[in-house]
């Protein structure tokens, strides 16, 4: 009879799991419907830069630049002019 007394709390606590689990889907979601909405605004402010002549993959570049700090940037930099020094192609003068 043991096994009867605790099956109401079994169904209990697979009634609170199945909510737990429906309200963090539905969280996702939102957030997945936010992520959506930001690049669509994001996308659109590429194509107005486009459209007033700006280079869009440029503008990308500088973007993820500007994420990175200035001693990690130098340090990348020096390698690539390294790099391309390497096989006789001209750096850039920064």
């Amino acid at each position: 009879m043991a096994d009867t007394d605790s099956a109401p709390s079994v169904d209990s606590s697979q009634g609170v799991a199945r909510d737990q689990l429906r309200t963090i889907i539905e969280r996702i979601e939102r957030l997945e419907e936010e992520k959506k909405a930001i690049a669509d605004d994001i996308r659109d402010i590429y194509a107005e830069a486009k459209g007033n002549g700006f280079d869009v993959k440029t503008l990308r570049q500088v973007v993820r630049l500007r994420k990175v700090e200035a001693a990690e940037r130098q340090e990348a930099e020096a390698m690539l002019d390294l790099y391309l020094s390497a096989l006789g192609m001209t750096v850039s003068e920064s």
